[in-house]
């Protein structure tokens, strides 16, 4: 290997540490992967059920006997493949985070340490908080009011791969709406905007979460509002705790600058 220019200002040292850095990462990688997989392996025998449990609600607003449709050949075994994977990756998702809280850790400051494990911890509750109310609550009003407007001569049966895909959109889009109070308390945390400021652009965030409702749901009323509605309340929630948190002495022209 050819000696460095002379005027190149990394040294071994340096190249060594981000080498270091580099296979700490891929062993944390390899390490999620391994617990995802462990978790996969026993509940690849329950695919059927998973797949069973993660259909009942459409299957509940549906006319008794529909069943849905696999158009794909291999459909029928791929798609609660995929289900299952999902179902996988929720439940071995604390120790995904833990590994990737191990591998930052060591950069962070003390205080930031302290705060770092209650977030990590909240964030999964309110991310499988939000899967819950997509799944028990919302799911059951949407597919009602969809079967309900199909006509008598409509045969109502969709595809089992259109179906993960829509629900699976739908979990993710829940999921990081009840993400919305954490970060709300970050960025007060973080003295990036005061509560006042944070208060403030109440009516934007209103906006907002009607154009996200617009875009990440079905283009009805009922599922917009139904998502919408709850990252209302949540910003609110978040500000609420904001509070608590903020940094002291935090001013609005600091936040601004």
């Amino acid at each position: 290997m050819s000696s460095p220019p002379p005027d190149s200002t990394e040294t071994p040292g340096q190249e060594q540490g981000f080498l270091s850095h580099l296979i700490e990462l891929r062993q944390r990688l390899v390490r999620s992967a391994l617990a995802v997989l462990i978790v996969f392996v026993p509940l690849t025998f329950f695919m059927k059920q998973i797949f069973d449990l993660l259909s009942r609600p459409l299957m509940i607003a549906l006319p008794e006997g529909t069943k849905l449709l696999a158009t794909g050949v291999i459909a029928p075994f791929m798609v609660p493949l995929k289900v299952t994977l999902f179902v996988s990756f929720l439940v071995a998702l604390p120790f995904v985070l833990w590994q990737a809280w191990a591998f930052v850790a060591p950069g962070l400051y003390r205080h930031e340490k302290r705060l770092a494990g209650p977030i990590i911890v909240s964030s999964i509750l309110m991310f499988m908080l939000g899967i819950a109310y997509c799944y028990f609550v919302v799911f059951g009003f949407i597919f009602k009011f969809i079967a309900g407007f199909a006509p008598e001569s409509v045969n109502v049966a969709p595809d089992i791969e259109a179906y993960f895909s829509f629900v699976l959109g739908m979990f993710l889009a829940f999921g990081i709406t009840f993400e919305v109070p954490i970060i709300v308390v970050l960025i007060a945390r973080f003295g990036l905007a005061s509560v006042a400021k944070l208060r403030q652009a109440r009516p934007y965030v209103i906006v907002g979460a009607f154009i996200l409702a617009a875009v990440f749901t079905p283009p009805d009323v009922l599922s917009q509002l139904l998502l919408a509605i709850p990252l209302c309340l949540l910003y609110e929630l978040g500000i609420f705790c904001a509070r608590f948190v903020a940094r002291p002495g935090a001013t609005d022209e600091k936040a601004a600058a």
